[in-house]
């Protein structure tokens, strides 16, 4: 899915965060909020937090000077122009609380388009396209797997695109993947690279990727054919494309989807995202991270990629110094552009020139 098509950006939105607004169960919304190149968010819906500031409640003097209020009709009113309403919490049971219909309710009569994230899908809820109808809104799914004739078994040929491929993986789950796979698409951007990029989840494709799915939907066999298909697609129009990865490789719940993406996409370069600090996987307190190490080591032996730099939480320089791979804070002022320096050298190393040209080692 790449939202991008179907809206004349940036579009003035208000940011459902209900109880979660700050929270990693909010971050869909915390992303949309600070990062989103489609969703101009001019207010954000959150009783726990209304009154504050989005800098206050997420801690970044960055963040958007917009209201944070308790109702949607409240933000109609901060936001009169506003035409679309992002849903940016999944709650626990994936379905819509009963306590939002009332806020769903008023965005579409006030005639916002409705991006959602839940598991259910609203687009196929009478209850919700009769209204949708009715007001000339529209509802999009962003968790809506491709449909059957576009699922496939990879192939290889992602082999055959020309851009660059750089994917981050991770040692864990939360450790800051799609994060640092937008700042290091925006520092390419700001480096006068012609960049795109994959997600793989429905931040992502909110915050506006290329091309995006929710890969957690895809059926184990189709997930590499589909993200194949993406960075396909994203190649086609880009030099260079970064893409989203999920769980990591050494997390025996969910490895098999970090392995489909890896395969997939077949990168030239990984960006490892690692929180130095964490012992006990998020969720999963009885699993111990295994670390960069054997994260790296795995990521090298079931592709043709290389580590070439991580995105820690930590103090970059002891990781440098721990690891012996350039290290750098995305959140820091110059840390983006330093995991870009990294990747660029380990994509113009793969390059040989010979005889005035350059050809790419195999």
């Amino acid at each position: 899915m790449n939202l991008r098509e179907h809206f004349e950006t940036p579009v003035p939105t208000i940011v459902l965060a209900e109880g979660e607004f700050g929270e990693t169960g909010g971050k869909t919304a915390n992303g949309v909020v600070m990062h989103s190149e489609v969703f101009d968010a001019q207010a954000v819906v959150d009783t726990e937090t209304a009154g504050r500031t989005p800098a206050d409640v997420l801690g970044k003097p960055d963040a958007p000077e917009i209201p944070i209020v308790e109702s949607v009709e409240r933000a109609l009113a901060e936001a009169p122009d506003a035409q679309a309403l992002v849903i940016g919490v999944a709650p626990a049971g994936g379905d819509l609380p009963e306590a939002w219909v009332s806020d769903v309710e008023d965005a579409i009569r006030a005639g916002c388009d409705v991006v959602s994230g839940l598991h259910v899908f609203l687009s196929e809820e009478p209850r919700w396209t009769g209204l949708a109808d009715e007001h000339g809104a529209r509802l999009f799914d962003v968790r809506k797997p491709p449909e059957g004739d576009q699922l496939r078994v990879g192939d290889g040929s992602v082999d055959d695109v020309d851009a660059d491929v750089v994917l981050t993986l991770g040692t864990d789950c939360a450790v800051g993947k799609r994060t640092t796979t937008f700042e290091l698409y925006r520092a390419a951007r700001d480096a006068g690279l012609d960049a795109g990029w994959v997600a793989t989840g429905q931040t992502g494709i909110m915050v506006g990727a290329h091309e995006g799915v929710v890969v957690d939907r895809v059926p184990a066999d189709f997930t590499a054919g589909v993200v194949e298909d993406m960075v396909t697609a994203v190649g086609a129009d880009h030099d260079v494309v970064f893409v989203e990865g999920q769980a990591s490789l050494t997390h025996r719940a969910y490895s098999g989807v970090t392995l489909s993406i890896l395969h997939g996409a077949w990168p030239d370069a990984v960006v490892l995202a690692d929180d130095p600090d964490r012992t006990g996987r998020t969720h999963f307190e009885s699993f111990r991270v295994d670390g960069v190490e054997k994260e790296a080591r795995l990521v090298e032996d079931l592709s043709d990629a290389a580590v070439v730099a991580i995105s820690t939480w930590g103090d970059a320089r002891a990781e440098r110094e721990r690891h012996g791979l350039p290290a750098a804070n995305v959140y820091d002022e110059e840390g983006p552009a330093q995991l870009l320096d990294a990747v660029r050298a380990e994509l113009e190393s793969d390059t040989v020139t010979t005889d005035g040209g350059s050809v790419t080692d195999e």
